[in-house]
C-alpha cells in the first residue's frame, strides 16, 4: 500500500511539473525528489528507482535519446508528413505569429493581452473622420447610386480623390495621407454604414494592390513614378488575381508571362509576353493602371538559371497596346465597378515588374503578405460598420413600428432577434479594434486576418438577416426609402470575395492556425527536412520531445480543468468576467490537446478532413474572439452598462466553442480515441448554456432606448440628422416618439380611451382644442407623427420607373470607364 501511495505521490509530482510547463530535467529531478523521501522513510527500495530510473533515464540523457528514440521518430515522422506545396510553404513564411500563437499554447497569457496597447486616432486622422468623411457621407444617395446610375456620382468620385480617399495607406513622402490600420479601419467603417458601392470602391486601394505592393516592393523608380499620381487620385488601380480557372485556388492561376526580347518604343528591350484572362476585378472598369499576377517562364534563361520563375507581380498602364479591359459585372446589384480583363501575347518591359527583375517569381509571397494585412481591415472593418449602423437601425424601427398595439421591439420573439443583432455587432467591433492595432504594431496576422474574414463576414450575414425579419415588408420594397435591401442583396460578394469562405474556414484558419501558431509542429517540419543528418537529428529530438512535453502539459491541464471546471485557473480580474478569462484558459488546452492528438493519429489525412479541421479552427476562432471581445470590455471602463452585450457575446463564443469539441468528438474516426478524449475534455457535458432571456431582454431594451451605452455601440458611424440622412432619421424619429409617449398616455388617461398611436397629428389637434396639451406638446406629437410615417412606409413605382432603360451613361465616360 505504501508503494502504491509513493508511486502515485510520483505521479502527480511529474503532473504538477507538467502542468507548470518546466523542462523535462526539472521534471525528473522533482520526480526524483520524491523517490528519495520514499526511501528515507524506508518504502521504497532498489526495485522501484530501477524502475524510475528505467522510464526516465532515457528521456533525459540527449545522446541516448536520440540514437534510440528520436532517430525511428523522425524516420516515422518523414514517411507520415504531410506534403506542402510551395504556395502553402509560402503563406506560412510570409505571416508572422501574435496573440493567436498564446490561445494556440494552452496558456494565455492575459497580462500580456492587456498590455497591448489600445486602438487610438490621431487629431490628423479623427479630422479626416469628422471632416471628409462626414461630408463625403453626406454626398451619397444610395437609389441613386444604385438604382439608376449603376455608379457613385462624378461628384463623389471627384471628392474622394481630392481629399485622397485612395490614399490613406500611401506615405506622406509620396503626397499621402499615411493613416494608421486602425484609422483605416474607422473610415471604412462610416462609408459602409452609409453604402457597400462608397465602401467597396475606397477600400480596394488601400488594400491588396498596387499602392501597397509598390511600397513594400516597388523599385525606387517605380515608387517615385506611381505613388504621387496614386495619392493624388491621377491613378485609380486595381488589382487582377482571379480568373475563370483560379478562383480560391489563385496558386493555380493559368495566365503566363514568358521572358524575352522585343521591340519597345523602338528599341530593343528584355521583357515578357503576357497571356492572361482575369474576371471579378474591382476598380477594373474604371484603372489606369493594372496590377496583375502571371506565372512567370523564362525558357531562354534570360533572367537566369531558373526556367520557371513562377508567380510574378507586374503593374500595366491602362493604355498598353493589346490590354483589354471588358464590360462591367454586375454583383448583386451592388454596382461597384468591378470587372474582366484580358491580354493575348502583350509585351512588356521587364521592368514593368514590381521590384523589378529580381522579384520574378516573387509574386506569391508578397501577396500572400500584403494580403494577410488587407483581409485584417477592408472587409472586417466593412461588416463591423454594417453590423453596428443596421443594429442602431433595427432598435430604432423596432421601437417606432407598432402591431396589437404595442412595439414591435417589446415582443419576444423580436427580442431574441435584436440581441443577436446588438451582441454580434458589439463583439465584430472589438474583434476589429484589436485586429488592426496588431497590424499596426507591425504584425502580418494570416491566421488572425482569416479569422476575421470568415466570421466577420458570416455574423454580418446573420445580423442582416434577422434585421430583414424585424423590418419585413420595410425592408423588402426596395426604394429610396429602404436602407437594407441593397444590404441584403449584396452581403454574399463579402462572403465570396479574398477568398471563400467555405475554403477559409475549411482550410486556411486551422491548417495555416496548426502550423504557424503550435510552437513546435513548423520546426518539426523544418528539422525533417534538413539534409545533414546530424543536424537534422539534432532539430528533430528538441522539436519533438518539446512537443512531446507540450502535449503532456495540455493533457494534464485539461484534465484538471474538466476536474475542477476551471476553478482554480487565473483571471486577470475578480469581476463578472473572470468565469470566461478561466474558461478561454481551458479551451485554449483542450484546443492544443485536439491538435496534437488528430496530427498525431490521423497524420497527413487530417489535411483532407476538412470537416475535422474547421471544427478546430472554430476552437481557435472563439478563443481569439474572446481575448478581443474581453479586451474591448476593459478598455472602454469595464462599465456595467455593457455587462448585458458583454455576456452575450462570451456566453455565445463559449457555447459555440463547445458545440465545435462535441462535434469534433462525435465525429473522430478513432472512436477508441474519442472517448477517452471526452473524457479528458467534457466529460460532464456543456458548461455554458445559450444568453439567457433576461439578457437578451436587457439587449433589445438597450438598442430601442437612447443611452450611452447605445452610443458606444454606434460610435463612429454616419448618424447626422440632416435631410437625406435615413439613420439620422430614424434616430431623430426615435427620441421624438419616447418623448411623445407620456404626452399621449395623458391624453388617453384624459380620454379615458386606449387609443392606437396612429394618427397623432389629428390627436394633437383634437387634445389642444381641448386644452389637454399645450402648442409645443401638439408640435411635437404632429413631428413624431410624420416621422413615424416616414419609417413605416415603404416607396412605391410607376411601372415605367422600374423597366431598365439604356442610355449612354456619360458620367462612366467622364470617369475613364465604359457605358454600364
Amino acid at each position: 500500500m505504501a508503494d502504491f501511495i509513493w508511486f502515485l505521490l510520483v505521479v502527480v509530482t511529474l503532473a504538477v511539473a507538467s502542468y507548470q510547463r518546466t523542462s523535462l530535467v526539472t521534471a525528473v529531478a522533482m520526480g526524483a525528489g520524491v523517490m528519495i523521501l520514499g526511501t528515507l522513510f524506508g518504502d521504497i527500495g532498489l526495485l522501484g528507482w530501477v524502475v524510475f530510473l528505467a522510464l526516465t533515464l532515457p528521456f533525459t540523457l540527449a545522446n541516448i535519446r536520440q540514437q534510440h528514440i528520436s532517430k525511428k521518430l523522425l524516420a516515422f515522422y518523414r514517411k507520415v508528413m504531410p506534403e506542402m506545396s510551395s504556395t502553402e510553404q509560402e503563406a506560412i513564411d510570409a505571416g508572422t505569429v501574435w496573440w493567436d500563437g498564446d490561445i494556440f499554447s494552452g496558456k494565455p497569457d492575459w497580462d500580456k493581452l492587456h498590455r497591448i496597447p489600445k486602438g487610438r486616432l490621431t487629431a490628423e486622422e479623427q479630422a479626416f473622420l469628422d471632416g471628409p468623411c462626414d461630408k463625403v457621407c453626406s454626398m451619397v444617395d444610395e437609389w441613386q447610386i444604385n438604382h439608376k446610375d449603376a455608379d457613385l456620382s462624378p461628384e463623389i468620385w471627384q471628392f474622394l480623390k481630392e481629399h485622397k480617399f485612395f490614399a490613406m495607406i500611401i506615405k506622406k513622402e509620396y503626397g499621402g495621407l499615411e493613416f494608421s490600420a486602425y484609422a483605416q479601419s474607422r473610415v471604412l467603417q462610416k462609408l459602409a454604414g452609409v453604402s457597400a458601392v462608397l465602401s467597396s470602391t475606397v477600400g480596394v486601394p488601400n488594400s491588396l494592390g498596387p499602392g501597397e505592393l509598390l511600397q513594400h516592393y516597388g523599385t525606387k523608380e517605380q515608387q517615385d513614378h506611381y505613388l504621387p499620381r496614386l495619392a493624388a487620385g491621377e491613378e485609380i488601380p486595381c488589382f487582377a488575381l482571379t480568373g475563370p480557372e483560379a478562383g480560391s485556388d489563385a496558386g493555380a492561376i493559368p495566365d503566363v508571362g514568358v521572358v524575352c526580347k522585343g521591340e519597345w518604343n523602338g528599341e530593343e528591350v528584355l521583357g515578357m509576353r503576357l497571356t492572361f484572362n482575369k474576371r471579378y476585378i474591382t476598380l477594373a472598369p474604371v484603372a489606369t493602371v493594372i496590377g496583375l499576377a502571371f506565372k512567370l517562364q523564362d525558357p531562354e534563361g534570360l533572367l537566369g538559371d531558373n526556367k520557371e520563375p513562377g508567380i510574378t507581380c507586374a503593374l500595366i498602364p491602362r493604355d498598353t497596346k493589346g490590354l483589354e479591359i471588358g464590360r462591367r459585372h454586375f454583383p448583386l446589384n451592388t454596382p461597384f465597378q468591378n470587372g474582366p480583363i484580358k491580354g493575348e501575347d502583350i509585351f512588356v518591359p521587364i521592368d514593368y515588374i514590381i521590384g523589378g527583375p529580381k522579384m520574378a517569381g516573387r509574386g506569391w509571397r508578397m501577396l500572400v503578405e500584403c494580403l494577410s494585412v488587407g483581409r485584417c481591415i477592408t472587409l472586417p472593418s466593412s461588416a463591423a460598420g454594417g453590423a453596428k449602423s443596421v443594429s442602431l437601425a433595427t432598435g430604432a424601427y423596432a421601437r417606432i413600428r407598432r402591431q396589437f398595439r404595442m412595439p414591435v421591439g417589446h415582443m419576444e420573439g423580436v427580442e431574441e432577434m435584436l440581441a443577436r443583432i446588438g451582441g454580434n455587432a458589439y463583439l465584430m467591433d472589438g474583434v476589429t479594434r484589436f485586429s488592426t492595432v496588431g497590424v499596426d504594431l507591425g504584425e502580418k496576422p494570416s491566421v488572425i486576418s482569416a479569422i476575421c474574414k470568415y466570421h466577420l463576414t458570416e455574423k454580418m450575414r446573420q445580423i442582416i438577416n434577422d434585421s430583414m425579419d424585424v423590418h419585413g415588408g420595410k425592408g423588402v420594397m426596395l426604394g429610396p426609402n429602404n436602407y437594407l435591401g441593397r444590404g441584403y442583396q449584396g452581403v454574399p460578394v463579402s462572403i465570396t470575395v479574398e477568398g471563400a469562405n467555405i475554403l477559409t474556414r475549411n482550410m486556411m484558419i486551422f491548417g495555416q492556425g496548426a502550423m504557424r501558431c503550435h510552437p513546435y509542429v513548423l520546426k518539426e517540419i523544418e528539422a525533417a527536412s534538413i539534409e545533414d543528418k546530424k543536424e537534422a537529428l539534432k532539430a528533430f529530438d528538441k522539436a519533438v520531445f518539446g512537443h512531446i512535453g507540450f502535449a503532456v502539459a495540455n493533457t494534464v491541464r485539461s484534465i484538471w480543468f474538466s476536474l475542477t471546471n476551471g476553478a482554480f485557473s487565473s483571471a486577470p480580474f475578480t469581476d463578472e468576467t473572470a468565469r470566461y478569462y478561466k474558461l478561454l484558459q481551458g479551451y485554449s488546452a483542450n484546443l492544443a490537446l485536439l491538435t496534437d492528438v488528430s496530427m498525431g493519429v490521423l497524420g497527413g489525412d487530417l489535411k483532407r478532413r476538412e470537416r475535422l479541421s474547421a471544427r478546430l479552427g472554430d476552437i481557435l476562432s472563439g478563443l481569439y474572439m474572446g481575448s478581443t471581445t474581453l479586451k474591448r470590455f476593459d478598455e472602454e471602463g469595464r462599465l456595467k452598462e455593457d455587462l448585458p452585450l458583454l455576456h452575450w457575446a462570451m456566453q455565445t463564443t463559449l457555447h459555440d466553442i463547445e458545440t465545435a469539441i462535441d462535434d469534433f468528438l462525435a465525429n473522430f474516426p478513432n472512436r477508441a480515441i474519442a472517448a477517452a478524449l471526452r473524457v479528458m475534455v467534457i466529460p460532464f457535458g456543456r458548461r455554458i448554456g445559450k444568453p439567457s432571456d433576461k439578457t437578451e431582454h436587457a439587449i433589445a431594451q438597450m438598442l430601442q432606448t437612447p443611452s450611452t451605452a447605445r452610443s458606444r455601440l454606434g460610435y463612429g458611424q454616419y448618424l447626422t440628422r440632416e435631410e437625406g440622412s435615413l439613420f439620422g432619421d430614424l434616430e431623430q424619429t426615435l427620441d421624438d416618439v419616447l418623448a411623445s409617449e407620456p404626452i399621449f398616455e395623458r391624453i388617453c388617461k384624459h380620454k379615458k380611451a386606449k387609443l392606437p398611436f396612429t394618427r397623432l397629428d389629428v390627436l394633437a389637434d383634437e387634445a389642444l382644442a381641448e386644452g389637454i396639451i399645450n402648442e409645443e406638446e401638439a408640435n411635437l406629437l404632429r413631428k413624431t407623427e410624420a416621422g413615424r410615417l416616414r419609417t413605416i412606409n415603404v416607396d412605391d413605382f410607376d411601372h415605367e420607373e422600374l423597366v431598365a432603360k439604356v442610355n449612354s451613361n456619360t458620367t462612366a465616360k467622364k470617369r475613364g470607364g465604359k457605358a454600364a
